[in-house]
């Protein structure tokens, strides 16, 4: 399956949809170029546990996350943008954390050098391409993506779209979401990283001696172990 996705794709439980969404591109159309990545790395969140910012309850804010799957959930992290997609059940999202850019006929090079504008490093230097979107405020920077922009909305295809291509994650390495308190379902595996990628993660379970992690093949299903509905 190759294009556009559906809405009908996100009508799936969060940590279902958090698989699904890995080898996936967003692409975001900035200055006349389609910026763009292929999602290397998401987390799941449900209203039922914890750790999601709708367990805290409904809020203006939050009006995106009890909105239909597949609608766009910005807030700022640290100050920076962040971008979550709706799932299943209200509530219920997946957090976009870490991609790599993704390059063809329609987003060339000069798509990448427009990103590594957008997201220079610290010392206002290029960014090396694998670590442009090595995180959720990163990614959303080099893309050009913001909350005042795209919080509450669908994606659009003439501006914002998220599409399938030729390419499917192998292992994925399934394990502990990151910045949870202490308290608030933290010991949750609902964070999964496409293994051929994890350098590029926000943070390498398999360099880790903190992190508990699993590793699953392609046809292997995956450890649920928190609220999630059969999907």
């Amino acid at each position: 399956m190759s294009g556009i996705l559906p809405q009908s794709f996100f009508d799936q439980p969060p940590l279902q949809l958090a698989r699904a969404l890995l080898g996936k591109v967003i692409r975001h159309r900035v200055q006349g170029q389609w910026l763009a990545a292929r999602i290397i790395e998401t987390e799941a969140y449900d209203r039922r546990e914890k750790g999601s910012h709708a367990s805290l309850g409904y809020t203006a804010k939050r009006r995106a996350l009890f909105m239909p799957p597949g609608t766009l959930y910005l807030y700022y992290a640290r100050g920076k943008d962040s971008l979550n997609i709706s799932a299943r059940g209200e509530g219920a999202g997946v957090l976009i954390k870490s991609g790599v850019p993704w390059t063809d006929e329609l987003s060339g090079a000069d798509s990448l050098a427009l990103m590594q504008q957008l997201n220079p490093s610290a010392q206002g230097l290029p960014r090396q391409p694998q670590r442009l979107c090595s995180g959720q405020t990163l990614f959303c920077r080099a893309l050009g993506i913001k909350v005042v922009d795209w919080d509450q909305r669908c994606p659009e295809p003439e501006r914002l779209r998220i599409e399938a291509v030729d390419y499917q994650p192998g292992t994925v390495i399934q394990t502990t979401r990151l910045g949870i308190p202490k308290g608030r379902d933290e010991h949750l595996l609902w964070r999964l990283v496409d293994a051929a990628e994890a350098a590029h993660c926000s943070r390498n379970p398999l360099r880790s001696r903190s992190l508990p992690y699993h590793l699953l093949e392609a046809d292997q299903p995956l450890l649920v172990d928190g609220p999630q509905d059969k999907g």
